[in-house]
């Protein structure tokens, strides 16, 4: 072979070589959507007189583990932890190992949820889990059902579902103690269901827990309970769903603490009936003192005169309860004066102004307080300085498609402190009438109670825009909405006190009953939304 031809086909074996020695994913083909499957396990899926410590399952492909802190149930509950590896790594098999000494002739069921994927596409292996029993048979009775938010209109997921065995040792403060019999989980949905349970008497509850710990904290957990007892197997299939609610926490002080100079912060939790604080130290003869609860929050901000003093006496009275307490001064800045407006650009027809400040009004000057219209003519108002909240009133007739100027001079208003305003000066305006929207609704109240209907409005359903009192059935409107979406829900009042009332574990009680109006109700510009009906009835 001539040297030219032999280089030429040494090239091509080289090119032809490295062809076939080249790897990679192959072209096309379908994708894989099979869930992995559970193949085998030491010991076997059911084992009675179940005495190890150390389980091992496997799998027909590589799979992995998510969110397995989340997913992982144990039931009946484990004191340690039950330790799953390999975690964080893919595998063909996991071990499980036992930490506890098990309950002699129980079933345990160790249920991961859909915490266990293929490597690849994350197919999930739904509801998998493992069961054996240290007696010499495996209990299979069932019970399912539905959790519910008391009051809001969501679906309520990963809430712990516990059964507590009613016997001799039961009582209902077991909750906050003791760990339940069994758990189960409602995962990703709103529903949960029980396996491989015992016959017998139980109390089940619904706790949408901070520490995952399967006991009660009411200062942090929301309840729900069952009210009858739970008897298997006959209640195979729990119809009513279970509430869950916040307790009303019993009243309690906190403590007092210096904020800034002249200003206290009085902190509680629980129930509060005409809570009052009073200084009992020596003070001055011009001493002046105001007291307003902090909005959505369990503080009552105290504002006083300051004078000379390195501490203050008080006494705090809620009710029948009484505690005096000491506060200590340090503090040597008053808060600066802080006014703003409670409407920006746009003032609705169904917003009131406001002159808003961080410490109370004491009095104002109107003189110096001017509303004007875009013709600069004095528009007239009246005002009242808010007994509830630092801000001021200011009430005048809206006009369509108008702009408005509101100034306030130097020295108009006056805080508790005697600190006054600069000047100041906000511009509003309104639009017409036909760009408002209206809904009517048909109320037909078939309970023998008084109704709160609410108007809400947000993404949560969080903003509420108007609330109306109704005791038998009647037509409602809301006028003047702006182009947004609604929602519109039903309170039952059965004790009419004008406010929904939540539920109590220990005395038994069941939160008020709210129904939702099923239908989203979108306001567009001069538009009336009539023809609603709103059949509002006890749940069954």
């Amino acid at each position: 072979m001539k040297p030219i031809f032999r280089f030429l086909f040494f090239s091509l074996f080289l090119v032809l070589l490295t062809n076939c020695a080249r790897t990679g994913r192959p072209e096309g083909g379908p994708k894989d959507e099979e869930a992995p499957l559970f193949v085998t396990a030491n010991p076997p899926y059911e084992t009675i007189n179940f005495d190890k410590k150390e389980i091992k399952l496997n799998f027909n492909e590589f799979i992995k583990l998510k969110d397995l802190n989340k997913q992982l149930i144990v039931s009946p509950p484990l004191k340690s932890p039950l330790l799953v590896s390999p975690q964080g790594t893919a595998s063909k098999f996991l071990t499980l190992k036992i930490l506890d000494t098990l309950i002699k002739n129980t079933t345990y069921i160790i249920n991961f949820g859909n915490a266990v994927e293929d490597n690849n596409e994350g197919n999930k292996l739904e509801n998998f889990k493992y069961v054996f029993a240290t007696g010499n048979y495996i209990d299979s009775l069932t019970t399912s059902g539905e959790i519910v938010d008391a009051y809001l209109d969501d679906r309520q997921k990963n809430i712990n579902v516990l059964l507590y065995k009613i016997d001799s040792a039961f009582t209902d403060s077991i909750v906050f103690k003791n760990k339940p019999n069994y758990v189960a989980n409602t995962l990703d949905s709103s529903a949960f269901n029980f396996t491989n349970l015992k016959e017998g008497k139980y109390l089940m509850i619904a706790l949408k827990e901070t520490s995952n710990d399967y006991l009660f904290n009411p200062r942090e957990d929301k309840i729900g309970f069952f009210t009858d007892t739970i008897t298997l197997p006959k209640d195979s299939i729990i119809k009513k769903p279970i509430k869950l609610f916040k307790e009303t926490l019993p009243y309690q002080f906190k403590r007092g603490k210096e904020i800034s100079k002249g200003k206290i912060a009085f902190g509680y939790e629980g129930e509060i009936k005409d809570l009052k604080v009073k200084i009992i130290s020596e003070t001055p003869k011009d001493f002046k003192s105001i007291s307003r609860f902090e909005t959505d929050k369990d503080t009552l901000n105290y504002w006083f005169k300051p004078f000379e003093a390195d501490s203050l006496n008080f006494i705090v009275t809620n009710d029948n309860f009484i505690d005096t307490l000491t506060v200590k001064l340090r503090k040597k800045k008053i808060d600066t004066l802080i006014v703003s407006s409670s409407v920006s650009g746009t003032l609705h027809f169904r917003d009131t102004l406001f002159i808003k400040g961080n410490n109370p009004f004491v009095r104002i000057d109107t003189t110096k307080i001017t509303l004007t219209d875009k013709d600069t003519l004095a528009v007239s108002y009246t005002s009242f300085i808010s007994k509830k909240e630092n801000k001021i009133a200011l009430l005048f007739d809206k006009n369509p498609e108008q702009n408005y100027t509101l100034k306030i001079l130097p020295d108009a208003i006056f805080d508790i402190f005697e600190q006054k305003n600069d000047t100041l000066k906000f511009s509003l305006n309104t639009k017409e009438i036909e760009d408002y929207g209206r809904i009517t609704m048909d109320i037909k109240n078939q309970t023998s109670n008084s109704l709160i209907i609410e108007l809400l409005e947000g993404k949560n359903k969080e903003n509420l825009i108007e609330r109306q009192f109704i005791s038998e059935s009647k037509q409602i409107q809301f006028n003047l909405l702006e182009p947004k979406t609604y929602f519109v829900r039903a309170i039952i009042d059965t004790n009419k006190n004008n406010k929904w009332d939540t539920g109590n574990y220990l005395l038994k009680q069941q939160p008020e009953n709210i129904i939702y109006f099923s239908e989203e109700l979108k306001v567009r510009a001069n538009y009336y939304l009539d023809g609603n009906v709103f059949t509002v009835k006890n749940p069954e």
